[in-house]
């Protein structure tokens, strides 16, 4: 049996939820080769998910949203809500527009395609349990889209802006970014829970669950631009 070390503080706990049982299984053996990841438990449904990650609470959820009895997006609702500090990672078969937008609305930390391999997954997994937020390719390029679509339909009407400070600014900018919070702590020159009490704010404030979620409601509401052509 494999021994924890000392660096078993970095390990990812991850629960896999998927409803087809081959490739559920297959993915689950494959990242439990890969280095900094544990697989502690399994679904094959948005219920069973919701159960398994209040049971287990691991660090990361991995599920698809075409789940049978509840599907992905109540799941990924329902875990948000009873579980916050558990990050969901979307693993779908389709970047179709209307599920990128209601999984990033449910509170998903990141989306990826089943296209991608093992080693992108497992990176993901990691990246997402330490606070990113990562996006397969097509996707990433929907959201600029939509970024900047609706940065440019943003209100003029005063008080329809929520009132973020200017700190808060600095934060929600390097959050669209992408950066973690200690990658935003290095450039603010603040500690890293400075920069966690900050986010919780900016979410309370802009009424979203997800510093994806938030990212888009910055630019929205025009707090962040995205560069034309970005």
């Amino acid at each position: 049996m494999e021994q924890h070390t000392e660096t078993s503080e970095s390990v990812v706990r991850v629960v896999v939820v998927d409803g087809h049982e081959v490739y559920r299984l297959g993915l689950e053996r494959a990242l439990a080769k890969e280095p900094g990841i544990e697989i502690v438990g399994e679904a094959a449904d948005g219920e069973e998910a919701v159960e398994r990650v209040a049971a287990l609470r691991p660090d990361v959820v991995l599920l698809d949203l075409h789940l049978p009895v509840t599907d992905g997006i109540d799941a990924t609702r329902r875990i948000r809500e009873s579980e916050p500090d558990v990050r969901v990672l979307v693993l779908a078969g389709s970047d179709a527009e209307a599920d990128v937008f209601a999984a990033v609305r449910a509170g998903a930390h990141g989306y990826l395609l089943k296209e991608a391999s093992v080693g992108e997954v497992a990176l993901a997994v990691r990246d997402v349990a330490r606070g990113l937020a990562p996006l397969s390719p097509s996707v990433a390029a929907m959201l600029l889209v939509e970024f900047n679509a609706l940065s440019r339909r943003v209100s003029e009407q005063e008080g329809s802006v929520p009132r973020l400070t200017a700190r808060e600014l600095d934060v929600v900018r390097l959050v669209a970014r992408g950066m973690a919070n200690r990658e935003i702590g290095e450039a603010l020159v603040i500690s890293e829970n400075t920069v966690r009490n900050h986010v919780r704010s900016i979410l309370e404030k802009l009424r979203v669950r997800s510093r994806v979620e938030a990212a888009m409601v910055a630019v929205r509401d025009g707090l962040v631009e995205i560069p034309p052509g970005a």
